[in-house]
């Protein structure tokens, strides 16, 4: 006994769709009828809710752990600004305050300097975020 042959149906599609369809039949090198009825078969079968599920859980774990490296990174650089801080206030003591005015002066022209540096660092890297080790928060 011969298989029961193919129905015909016939629907509107946007424009864009359309072409979307097209472009993606002519990248598989399929017809477009044959990913029409893939995609009609995927979405009408009971497991498309649970196929979906699992592909936001995937996305939604991607951007969990972009937004721990960020946490991370956040981390990273307050504890940076913390030390330098500390550090420069140990080292630093105040100035008179004749000498303050040339120092002003004398800041102004390190902190181009600095700004400089840092843009030239940032271009050619690398981070120091890529620097330090992953296994740091570990200790």
């Amino acid at each position: 006994m011969k298989p029961p042959k193919k129905q015909r149906l016939s629907v509107y599609i946007d424009p864009e769709i359309m072409a979307l369809l097209a472009d993606y039949a002519a990248r598989r090198d399929h017809s477009r009828s044959l990913v029409a009825e893939a995609a009609i078969a995927s979405f009408l079968s009971p497991d498309a809710a649970e196929r979906q599920e699992a592909a936001t859980t995937k996305r939604l774990d991607r951007i969990d752990r972009r937004l721990d490296r960020l946490e991370r990174d956040a981390s990273i650089t307050v504890e940076t600004m913390a030390a330098f801080i500390r550090f420069w206030l140990m080292t630093n003591p105040p100035l008179p305050e004749p000498a303050q005015a040339a120092a002003k002066a004398q800041a102004a022209k390190r902190y181009d300097a600095f700004v400089a540096a840092l843009g030239r660092r940032l271009t050619q890297g690398p981070a120091l975020r890529q620097e330090i080790s992953e296994d740091v928060a570990g200790r």
